[in-house]
């Protein structure tokens, strides 16, 4: 049987229960769904939240800072797009998509607009824990005390004890955990071709089965980031029928 329901409906029961464990933030406008997946983490350790629309899960963060939130496609008011927007530009979270299972085309906007990963309803419990463990895996941080390992890519730096991007001008450029990986992976492997297969193989998602297009959408993503020119990419180079080479200066 479950341990009790640590969630705090945000503007009604208050603050997040206080407990060890992950703090989850699951934004859906279904009660239903919200309470039974709530359930099913707080189970297993983590710290539950839940949130309606797009107001309550800005309270929630005011309340305080989620690790991961699991975020509803199709909202009332502000949509599920929408509100990844937001959290990318103001907050350091991993976020994953929730999304009805015909909706191919708006997976493909959310992973482009910067969430982490998606699932589809209906989803199994299990499954969706599995999801929320892997990008907590990939957003997990090195102890500060570890020196700093900086390697050009491009126009920009990477940062691979802290996983943080910066430009020339030294600005922190954000990133999602998917896209530190894939670039720590390009790093470690300068000039030599990769498949996609072996990208989702050294970036240790080998649990989670993306659409063809999910490679494809990150790196287009970090072309814009890292190119001096995106329209002719020359530092993180498709090879026809074969993958993606990071070419080295």
């Amino acid at each position: 049987m479950n341990a009790p329901l640590q969630t705090a409906r945000i503007g009604a029961a208050g603050k997040i229960a206080q407990m060890q464990g992950p703090r989850v933030l699951i934004v859906d406008d279904d009660a239903g769904i919200r309470e039974s997946t709530g359930e099913y983490l707080a189970g297993h350790g983590y710290r539950i939240a839940l949130a309606c629309d797009g107001r309550e899960m800005r309270a929630a963060f005011d309340a305080g800072a989620p690790d991961v939130v699991l975020l509803d496609l199709n909202l009332p008011g502000e949509d599920g797009l929408a509100l990844t927007r937001w959290l990318r530009a103001h907050h350091d979270v991993a976020v994953i998509m929730v999304t009805g299972a015909g909706e191919v085309v708006d997976r493909v906007v959310g992973l482009e607009v910067g969430a982490d990963d998606y699932i589809a309803k209906p989803f199994d419990l299990r499954e969706l824990r599995a999801r929320v463990n892997s990008v907590l895996r990939r957003g997990r941080r090195p102890a500060a005390a570890q020196a700093p390992r900086r390697v050009r890519i491009g126009r920009c730096e990477l940062d691979l004890a802290t996983h943080q991007l910066f430009d020339p001008e030294g600005r922190e450029i954000a990133i999602t955990g998917m896209e530190f990986d894939l670039l720590r992976v390009f790093a470690e492997h300068p000039n030599r071709v990769l498949s996609r297969d072996q990208l989702l193989t050294l970036t240790r998602n080998r649990e989670w089965e993306p659409f063809d297009r999910s490679i494809d959408i990150r790196i287009a993503r970090l072309r814009r980031k890292v190119e001096p020119d995106p329209a002719r990419p020359a530092v993180i180079r498709t090879v026809r029928g074969a993958g993606y080479m990071f070419v080295s200066a």
